[in-house]
Parts: C-alpha cells; structure tokens; sequence
C-alpha cells in the first residue's frame, strides 16, 4: 500500500550538515526525513521557491525531454528502505504503455516538484524507518521524527538552503 506524501520543507541536519527532505503524510501525521546530497537538496529547494534559471538544471531538462517525447509522470513512489539506502520509482506513461524507472528519491522528488504529480511512500518504508536506528551519534529515528512533528512553519524557515 502507498501513502500519499507531500514535500513540508527542508532543512539541514545539525549534526551531519547534510540537507533532509521532510515528506508528511497528506492524510495524517507521519513523516519520512530522506537525507539527500547538497545539489539534489538545491535542484529541490529551486523548484519550491519557483526560482528560474537562465538555463535548464538537469530536472529541468528531463521534464523538458519528457514533454517532447509526449510522455507524463503519473507519480513517484519511495519503495524501499535497505541497508539506510532509500530506493524510488518514476511512473510514466506514453502512449497507453506504463513503463517503471528506478530512480534516487532525491531526483524522483525534484521531477515530482517539476511535473507537479503525486509523491507516494510505500507504507513499509514508512514502517521500517519508525523502527530504524543508527549506531553512530545521530538521533534516533523515533527521537528525530518527534523533533520533525513538533516543527513549525518558521522553524523550518529557519533551515533555508
């Protein structure tokens, strides 16, 4: 089963200063931290804050060569937590042919943003990071995702990339 997700912000990871994308739960209360790379993070945070660049960035371009091969993206799903390695799917469609594209969440996301379609999380990611854990010095996943929930419009203002 999948879960419809929305993009709530990002922010940057105070212990490792790296950026986290924030998915919540359209419907309800969960939320996913995906930690992303600094150019993926930017790639998203341009598409949030509708700003333009002189020339295409490359989520710009995939689109741009999707609309020329008269092919739509019906949704992007995050499908698998393994070994703390997120995994997604871009779901396109062209002429009546469905066709799956393995993909980093972080690219699936900033085309989502791009094609304005449907973010979904399959509910056992969502299950299996509640239950996930990390040896080193970061929080824990529970203790993170308490942190995420309590978090306001202007904390995550705060954050800006």
């Amino acid at each position: 089963m999948e879960v419809e997700m929305t993009i709530r912000g990002l922010l940057m990871d105070p212990v490792t200063q790296m950026p986290i994308v924030i998915l919540k739960d359209v419907a309800g209360d969960s939320v996913l931290p995906i930690w992303v790379g600094v150019y993926e993070a930017n790639a998203i945070a341009l598409e949030m804050e509708k700003v333009s660049t002189p020339r295409p960035m490359t989520h710009d371009l995939i689109k741009n060569v999707l609309t020329g091969l008269e092919t739509q993206v019906h949704k992007v799903v995050v499908t698998e937590l393994r070994e703390d390695t997120f995994y997604a799917v871009i779901w396109l469609e062209r002429g009546g042919e469905v066709i799956s594209i393995d993909s980093r969440p972080s690219d699936a996301l900033a085309l989502a943003l791009r094609v304005d379609c449907p973010i979904f999380v399959d509910d056992l990611v969502l299950k299996t990071s509640k239950q996930a854990t990390n040896a080193n010095d970061r929080l824990s996943a529970d203790e993170l995702r308490k942190w995420l929930e309590g978090l306001n419009d202007e904390d995550l203002g705060k954050y800006k990339m």
